[in-house]
């Protein structure tokens, strides 16, 4: 299978992103950034730190966020804006207001059956990580992961004119799927969607993972004791993008977050 244009794309913003300028340019590089999109970086080091493009957009915290220990609380995992967001009708979730996709396209052929009907008529939520945001995703309540995919493709731009005009933008697109299961043993899937430019997601736990590189077949990884808690940085995209996660039928008691901000770390459910 030829490489998409949007990977080439990708690819090739990727190693400008990855260079490593003089001290003197790559201030000139990183300052133009944050002005041009309007980062805020009181939580971060000063822009001029950053040894290049790519690690002013995958920079960590200076220091953790505050966030829920109530186990019951089900925390953003990242800083974005919920797109969409509420019931699945079946398996149909929105992509935006008048258009929807099916939740088993999105997660893919290496899943059952019965592990993908585990989320019918559950909840969703689409997070849509500008390029103004940070960059890191972290787990949102303590779990199991089960399974995790790498299902290869393109890399189309997610951003709100693209999801209004695309058909199943989230099922065209490079995507990681992540199975996993609350403290109760309620089941949900957490969805990295790639996008244009750079399209690289790290994943901390499984460093075979490799997104926008010469992958062309789906690849499965699965675990037996693979826990993690909530806060833990689990990887970051390389520039911005879309997390999705599809819970099981009444696992999670939503807010109502539609076309709002949140923040990782703000309670955004319950786990009932």
């Amino acid at each position: 299978m030829s490489k998409h244009i949007t990977s080439a794309i990708s690819q090739i913003f990727g190693k400008f992103a990855n260079k490593e300028f003089s001290k003197w340019f790559q201030k000139i590089v990183n300052s133009s950034y944050v002005g041009l999109m309007g980062l805020d970086m009181q939580e971060f080091h000063t822009a001029e730190s950053y040894k290049s493009l790519n690690a002013l957009f995958t920079r960590k915290l200076k220091e953790d966020r505050t966030y829920s220990l109530d186990g019951d609380d089900f925390i953003s995992p990242c800083d974005s804006l919920v797109s969409a967001c509420g019931k699945l009708q079946k398996d149909y979730a929105l992509q935006i207001k008048g258009m929807r996709y099916s939740s088993d396209e999105l997660l893919g052929e290496h899943f059952s059956s019965d592990e993908k009907k585990s989320v019918y008529n559950g909840e969703f939520i689409n997070f849509y990580l500008s390029p103004k945001d940070y960059h890191r995703y972290h787990i949102p309540t303590n779990l199991k992961v089960l399974k995790a995919v790498h299902i290869p493709g393109r890399l189309y731009p997610v951003n709100i004119p693209s999801l209004k005009k695309r058909l199943n933008l989230f099922i065209e697109n490079e995507r990681v799927v992540l199975m996993c299961e609350n403290s109760s043993g309620k089941r949900f899937f957490i969805v990295l969607v790639g996008a244009l430019n750079v399209g690289v997601m790290q994943i901390s736990f499984e460093s075979a993972i490799k997104t926008n590189a010469s992958a062309t077949e789906s690849s499965v990884y699965e675990y037996e004791d693979l826990y993690l808690n909530k806060g833990d940085d689990f990887g970051c995209f390389e520039m911005g993008s879309t997390i999705v996660i599809l819970a099981q039928k009444d696992m999670l008691e939503l807010k109502d977050l539609q076309s709002k901000d949140v923040k990782y770390g703000e309670t955004i459910a319950r786990n009932v």
